[in-house]
């Protein structure tokens, strides 16, 4: 891997970590186009990159962690059916579902789910009575359910977990917050299990690499997540709908 093509899958992973178009899609993708083989070292800069984008929502949300403990068993609830899932089909799913074709086509249907929800849920979702702190320990654990579905490649944790808030009640802004929350365990179980199946052994550029790719996700994940949060509230989800379309859509023509 060149320092160019680490900076380009920094730079993919920090903008669409916590956007609803799927960052795992977008890697797999951007990886076929630049024709980065994969091997040890690839796995592991995709894992450093993602704890970057992942430190970007500590140090954001850093308030939010510290409000009581009624946060921590909501997200714990959230986070277990992935956890389960996640164990029992983590190989099949490695095996078998990352590929170009798959992440094309959940990007299509993906779309057009969050182009038809925004149809349907009109404003900002502000006059909701139902916020994070209200939400209930089974509407969490629904949240959850959804988020099994993003284990499919080009599905999206953040599209997944934000549609399963607003399927709650939560408003726009809540289910986005959310989501970014739950991200937090989520990634770092993830890449956690990750770590200890693969190989801690870099050469001094190597080194290098993780470090660049690292600093890179977590500043552009921070200006993403913000103008991810502006762009909702002003326009709604339609756009991000519009864009895995458009792309799922040149992928099956031109890329597979």
């Amino acid at each position: 891997m060149s320092i160019l093509q680490a900076i380009i899958l920094a730079i993919i992973e920090g903008l669409t970590e916590f956007l609803p178009v799927s960052s795992t899609g977008h890697m797999i993708l951007a990886s076929t186009i630049m024709k980065i083989q994969e091997d040890a070292f690839v796995d592991n800069f995709e894992i450093a990159i993602q704890l970057g984008a992942i430190l970007a929502i500590v140090l954001l949300y850093a308030r939010r962690f510290l409000v009581g403990i009624n946060l921590y068993i909501k997200l714990a609830i959230a986070f277990f059916p992935t956890a389960v899932l996640g164990f029992l089909a983590y190989g099949f799913i490695k095996a078998y579902l990352f590929n170009s074709t798959v992440v094309a086509i959940t990007l299509i249907l993906g779309g057009i789910v969050l182009v038809v929800l925004d149809k349907f849920t009109k404003g900002d979702g502000s006059e909701s009575t139902v916020d994070i702190d209200s939400m209930t320990n089974k509407n969490a654990f629904l949240i959850g359910l959804f988020q099994c579905i993003s284990m499919i490649p080009g599905v999206s944790r953040a599209a997944a977990t934000i549609i399963g808030g607003i399927s709650t009640g939560l408003s726009k802004k809540q289910a986005m917050e959310f989501s970014f929350l739950l991200a937090v365990p989520t990634m770092f179980a993830a890449t956690g299990y990750d770590l200890l199946k693969s190989s801690l052994s870099f050469s001094k550029e190597e080194v290098t690499l993780l470090g660049i790719g690292m600093i890179i996700s977590f500043v552009t994940a921070i200006f993403a997540v913000k103008l991810f949060v502006k762009l909702v509230e002003n326009y709604g989800f339609k756009q991000f709908g519009y864009y895995r379309i458009v792309i799922g859509i040149l992928f099956l023509l031109f890329v597979r």
